[in-house]
This record gives structure tokens, sequence and C-alpha cells, in this order.
């Protein structure tokens, strides 16, 4: 990982659990039960899904629409240390899903808009089963999320995933909304946080404020023109 005071990317946090015990609750949960990934173009081999917590309950809905309500699914009932584990964490859990990436399987890069800490949503992923051949591509980061441990990624970063093992990768994800807790448990950890946009919109930047301004000069509305000198006078302090 890069030093401080580098934003994070990604951050192992102090918590880990018993990965025989949760083994054994995932050889209860029928492979049938299993959904493959709908955004198809994403991956490449066998990338299969179970939701724990969904919006509608159902452990086959891995949509996630913000501001759904979620609760639990009937897969999670299987799973008495499963809901331990997610009781660990004090603070709101939304979706919450099983996430298996077949040997050989690539989740190609991405982004996930808002899947940042910074975002007010903390990302979780909980390795179940794993070998040091899977890897995380984040950035220019290359790392490999330990087994039983605790990792945030910052979806927000282009990411990727590349299962080189002989095995099925299984992961547990927490979306979580941050609260205090989760801002403690991430501080007492080292995270250190992205820069604030300078012009409020990580979209705007030195590159490009220029035309942007010239934009909405052009635009000539009044809430246009109030926004072109906001930017203006950002660009001339900096």
């Amino acid at each position: 990982m890069h030093d401080a005071p580098y934003p994070c990317r990604y951050l192992k946090l102090p918590m880990s659990f018993d990965t025989a015990r949760i083994e054994a609750e995932l050889d209860a949960l029928l492979r049938p039960q299993w959904v493959s990934h709908m955004n198809t173009g994403y991956y490449e081999g066998g990338w299969r899904c179970l939701a724990l917590r969904s919006m509608d309950g159902d452990a086959q809905n891995i949509q996630v629409i913000p501001d759904a309500e979620f609760r639990d699914t009937e897969a999670l009932g299987q799973c008495d240390y499963l809901r331990e584990v997610l009781d660990s964490f004090a603070c709101d859990k939304t979706s919450v899903r099983l996430m298996a990436l077949d040997a050989g399987g690539v989740i190609k890069p991405h982004r996930d808009r808002g899947g940042a800490f910074e975002d007010g949503l903390a990302r979780l992923h909980i390795p179940l089963r794993t070998q040091a051949a899977v890897t995380f591509c984040i950035d220019d980061d290359e790392v490999h999320f330990s087994r039983g441990d605790t990792w945030y990624l910052n979806a927000d970063c282009t990411h990727a995933v590349y299962n080189r093992s002989p095995d099925t990768r299984i992961h547990l994800m927490l979306d979580c909304p941050v609260n205090p807790w989760l801002q403690q448990l991430f501080d007492s950890s080292g995270f250190v946080p992205r820069a604030p946009a300078p012009y409020g919109d990580p979209a705007i930047n030195d590159d490009n404020v220029l035309d942007i301004i010239a934009n909405l000069r052009t635009a000539g509305s009044a809430g246009a023109l109030q926004l072109a000198q906001r930017l203006e006078d950002t660009h001339r302090d900096r």
C-alpha cells in the first residue's frame, strides 16, 4: 500500500473471523440458490452471487438501488455464524452478498461511482475461500485480500479481480453506510481520506474548469453565471 498521506484505495481492518465455521455454513448453502451476476459484460468465466440481505428479502435478488429498504434473506437464516459476523459490525448493513468467482475467472476493470468511504459508503470484503493467486488490481496496486480478514475497498477506484487459482474464490461483501463507529474504526486503522474536490464536483479539475466556465457563461442563466463565477474564483485562488 502507498505510504500516508496517500488516500486509501484499500485498507485492512482489525476484524478477523473463524473460517472453519464459515466453511461449514457455505457447504450447507445449496448451489442452485446462487445466481450469475447480471452485468455479464463486466466479467469472464463464472461470477455468481447469493444475497444474505437484499431489497425484498429474496436471496436471488442482487440488485442495489439507493435508499431502498434491505432485509435478511432465507439464506442468511441458514447461517448462524455469518449472522454473528454481520452483528459484529456496529453499523447498518444494506446489501450483503456472497460473491463467488470461478477458477480462471476475471472481473474486468470498472468503477462503482459513489462507492468510497468519503461518499458515505464502506464496502467491506471478507474472503471466505481464497488463495494467494487471487488478486485485486486497484488503480496501480495489486493486492491479495487475506482469508478471514476484513478489507475495505474504495470501489470508486478502477478495480479488477483475477482468480488465477484452481479453485472458486468466495468473498462476503457488505455495503455499510458510514456511522461514528465505522469512522472510529477506520481512523484507528490508519485510514487516509482523499482530499475534498477543489471545485466541489470530482468531475471538475484544473484541466477542464476553464472550458466549463466558458460553457456556463454561454448558457447565460442566472444559476449558470453564479456557478461560473464561483468556479472562476476558486480557480484564481489555487
